[in-house]
């Protein structure tokens, strides 16, 4: 009886251990390479949309700062975006979002925008 409860209790540890790694590494935060890229562009420029009708906000896309991506049930994009303020003088100033994007289910959601000191 104990080798075989040594042997389940082996495979459970084995299985509770690679389970976790594998999230572990799903929660990696990883940084964009390319800041031009058009489909990270287009990200951007969705946040600041997104961001505009929900505050009644007149911001204006001007350029990804800095990026990083995150695979979840999806893609998470956290953007420091660069964009102007038609309410100020249309003054340049950075912001902080994160956007879920799903792209084979033409998903996406602004989860966060912020300004931000950058």
């Amino acid at each position: 009886m104990a080798p075989k409860f040594l042997s389940l209790l082996v495979v459970t540890f084995s299985i509770l251990l690679a389970s976790s790694s594998i999230e572990a590494s799903i929660a990696v935060w990883n940084p964009i390479s390319n800041l031009t890229d058009p489909k990270v562009v287009e990200i951007g420029k969705f946040a600041v949309k997104e961001h505009n009708k929900r505050a009644n906000a007149l911001l204006s896309f001007v350029s990804i700062v800095k990026g990083e991506t995150q695979i979840v049930n999806g893609m998470n994009y956290r953007l420091i975006i660069s964009a102007t303020d038609a309410l100020t003088a249309n003054a340049e100033s950075n912001y902080r979002v994160v956007v879920w994007d799903k792209p084979w289910r033409k998903e996406r959601r602004l989860i966060s925008f912020e300004k931000i000191a950058y």
